[in-house]
């Protein structure tokens, strides 16, 4: 192109004004990401020069510094952003920049107008408009270019975000691009060393080539990016720095994993489990959000990315650098695409074996772990069906054989007695109330083990717990637990059996439909009764979780079972025979059903009790006065 061509005015097209309306104040939330998209393209040219420079040293400028730089004027309020790339020619800067007026924004128009879900990630990157967030900022923009080819000649576009722009010769010695921003008033804040050092570090700290702001000679960017190095070639010491760097929290991390993998998906990730669940007061004021930094090819696409985990892993911490990301797309709309159900799946997988193998190698850290973030690991049991399987290993439970330590399940099914057939669990306030529960009475006397389940979430987590290792998972509870020896008759020759229907026929009575029935045991051995739910009761164990949310619920009605030998029972059965007008014995039986629905977790309202226990007392004690 000879420098007497004048400079020519391109005019978009009817549809561009519209289309740049939506990338500028639709697509972008954050007004400084404008320098970050301007850093990310001139990475890509510094990119395409260092591989063109591979096979081919006839270029312009060949030891010139692959290199960014940002100037700026604060009384012109401009900013100046140059880069060493392999810069573009007329007609390359008409395919570039002018991209978006083809007629292919028509189509993506159309698309977009056919649809009530966000933009689409797919379609943007076919438009390449991260340039254009320029024009959030700036009142206009020059883009003055030479290509690396040493017969080319340096061009100039420009435009003002309207529905022109202009594309004519221009002065440029060097090779690369060169770009002036003015600033719209309200944006003038960026042209500052400060910020745009800030804009540097917290977007691109990563990139791989040197950013220099102002007239500093050292880059304002790292540029080594740590997980893009060998695991092999870095000290604990070098992971923990980062992990500082990256969290803000002193403690040291309790685990970490490394992810450096070409396939199923091109991937760079470095991922952490901190110490504490809960940590220090200028963490939480400063990431006030949960999620991984995602990272394209070392350029931060997101800060708080929540699709690269399960939910339930909201606690760890990390970045993850793909090149498979497309670009071009907005680095704020990352839809959930095979490609980050892919991430996601991959890392889920790694970090769960890394906290399995935690739990092998240094179990004294695993319970440190387990402590802070079981409930996590409980929630995620309790909604990803898919991945609830591989969580099952990472369980822990206290037990009542474990002496107040932590079980694995494969430890419990290891103690299992040969006739055996299931996993038994019972849920409860606290491992000391549940200890003392009625429903252990059987396991107490024959030694089998039972897991205590104590937490809110363990509710919620056992109705994905249904077996393990080939056996099924019961509630204690259960009203058709097929059991071991549990024909293991008891001391009954005292009570006659009339004495026994009478006294069953009166608990009916008093407890009407409050329960669905009345048995005699064949597992009590210390307590005078139970409820069990009975069989096929599917809501039966949230009922406590309602209770303990200070939900409205029902009292699940349940099948009352006593201790035919209980000395409590036995004295009732009499009084019911001989002397059946006393008020003792309703007392009593309220009291015995009350007790049950205390013990289970689920009684509405104990302070009910009190007046009833009262008037227990003044029977018993006015028995002993008379």
């Amino acid at each position: 192109m000879s420098p007497e061509i004048p400079a020519q005015s391109f005019e978009f097209r009817a549809e561009i004004q519209q289309l740049l309306s939506i990338l500028v104040h639709s697509l972008y939330r954050d007004h400084e990401i404008f320098l970050r998209e301007l850093i990310s393209n001139a990475s890509d040219a510094l990119h395409r020069m260092q591989f063109e420079m591979l096979t081919d040293r006839n270029v312009l400028d060949p030891d010139a510094e692959l290199a960014i730089r940002i100037t700026f004027d604060d009384k012109a309020k401009t900013i100046t952003l140059s880069d060493t790339g392999n810069g573009m020619t007329h007609d390359e800067l008409i395919e570039n920049l002018g991209t978006i007026a083809h007629s292919g924004a028509i189509e993506f128009l159309k698309k977009l107008q056919a649809t009530d879900q966000p933009i689409s990630t797919d379609l943007i990157g076919q438009f390449g408009v991260g340039f254009y967030s320029v024009f959030m900022v700036a009142n206009q923009v020059t883009v003055t270019s030479r290509s690396y080819r040493p017969e080319a000649e340096a061009c100039s576009w420009t435009s003002r975000g309207d529905n022109t722009y202009t594309l004519g010769p221009a002065e440029k010695a060097t090779r690369g691009t060169t770009l002036v921003v003015t600033l719209k008033p309200d944006d003038a804040e960026f042209a500052s060393a400060w910020r745009l050092e800030q804009i540097v570090k917290k977007h691109s700290d990563f990139v791989a080539f040197p950013i220099y702001v102002g007239d500093n000679t050292q880059a304002a960017n790292r540029q080594t990016a740590l997980w893009r190095q060998s695991p092999r070639e870095l000290t604990a010491e070098q992971y923990d720095e980062f992990y500082k760097h990256l969290t803000l929290d002193l403690d040291k991390p309790l685990a970490r994993v490394h992810v450096v993998t070409d396939a199923p998906v091109q991937m760079y990730a470095v991922l952490y489990v901190p110490a504490q669940r809960e940590r220090g007061a200028l963490r939480v004021s400063l990431r006030t959000e949960h999620g991984l930094k995602l990272y394209s090819r070392k350029i931060l696409i997101q800060d708080y990315c929540k699709d690269l985990l399960p939910n339930y892993f909201r606690f760890v911490e990390g970045v993850v650098d793909s090149e498979d990301l497309p670009l071009n797309i907005s680095r704020e709309t990352i839809q959930a695409t095979r490609l980050m159900e892919k991430i996601k799946s991959s890392l889920t997988r790694r970090l769960i074996d890394e906290l399995d193998r935690l739990s092998k190698e240094e179990p004294e850290a695993y319970q440190k772990f387990w402590e802070q973030f079981g409930v996590f690991v409980k929630e995620g049991v309790a909604t990803d069906a898919a991945g609830r399987e591989a969580l099952l290993k990472l369980l822990r439970f206290r037990t009542s054989k474990s002496d107040g330590k932590w079980t694995a399940l494969s430890d419990y099914v290891g103690r299992m007695k040969d006739d055996q057939k299931a996993i038994y669990y019972i849920l409860g306030e606290d491992a000391k109330s549940v200890a003392h529960s009625p429903h252990l009475d059987y396991f107490r006397a024959h030694d089998i083990e039972v897991l205590y389940l104590t937490e809110t979430v363990d509710s919620f987590m056992i109705l994905g717990l249904r077996e393990f290792l080939g056996k099924p998972v019961r509630n204690v509870d259960d009203a058709g637990l097929d059991l071991p020896q549990a024909e293991t008759p008891t001391s009954i020759d005292q009570l006659p059996a009339d004495q026994f229907d009478a006294l069953t026929e009166r608990f009916r009575t008093v407890l009407g439909d409050r329960i669905t029935g009345v048995r005699e045991s064949r597992l009590l051995t210390d307590s005078p009764c139970r409820l069990v739910s009975p069989e096929n009761a599917t809501d039966r164990d949230m009922a406590r979780v309602r209770r303990l949310l200070d939900q409205t619920f029902d009292v699940p009605k349940k099948l009352l079972e006593i201790n035919r030998g209980h000395a409590l029972i036995k004295n009732l059965a009499h009084l019911v025979t001989d002397r059946p007008a006393e008020t003792i014995i309703d007392l009593s039986i309220e009291q015995l059903y009350e007790n049950a629905l205390l013990v289970e977790g689920i009684h509405p309202n104990p302070a009910d009790m009190v007046g009833r226990i009262q008037a227990l007392m003044v029977a018993a004690v006015g028995k002993m006065v008379s």
